[in-house]
């Protein structure tokens, strides 16, 4: 059975999913970091026909992602802009970015993030929130949350005692 919908799912994962899982999604996020504002350019850069661009926008401004600003009075027309919950998907892009970058691009990165205060090129770090120790999947496990319902979540005995 197809799965058409997250929303009844407990997990941030999937919740995640249920507002950019679709790839069309990602690729305007991804377009809107690089500073793409206007429909016609997502259109062109992207090659996406015109009415899913426009069902995708909706879909973004909908969940907070994105926000529509008139940038032209006579004719309206708007620019989409990201929102403070639209920037926090960038770790997720990077992530992504990062892992097409080792897996997925034989001639190397098509893209350099690049850090402004000293030029270099960035490469995204996960790092314990308390001590700082930088950390992989190795180094965590995974433990029911405050917003766990412990009816439906179960942590595999293995998963609590040894890493992700």
């Amino acid at each position: 059975m197809q799965r058409t919908s997250f929303e009844g799912m407990n997990c941030s994962v999937a919740q995640c999913l249920e507002v950019i899982g679709e790839w069309w999604s990602m690729l305007i996020v991804r377009d809107a970091f690089l500073g793409v504002r206007r429909f016609d350019d997502f259109q062109s850069r992207l090659g996406i026909s015109r009415n899913i661009l426009t069902s995708r926008l909706t879909s973004l401004v909908a969940a907070g992602v994105l926000e529509k600003v008139p940038y032209h009075d006579r004719p309206l027309r708007h620019e989409y802009r990201l929102t403070t919950k639209g920037r926090d998907l960038w770790p997720v892009l990077t992530t992504m970015r990062e892992w097409g970058d080792k897996y997925a691009a034989p001639g190397g990165p098509p893209l350099e993030v690049v850090h402004n205060a000293c030029g270099h090129t960035m490469v995204l770090k996960h790092t314990c929130s308390a001590c700082g120790e930088e950390v992989d999947s190795r180094s965590v496990r995974a433990r029911p949350g405050p917003g766990a319902d412990h009816n439906d979540i179960v942590v595999p005995a293995a998963a609590r005692s040894t890493s992700i």
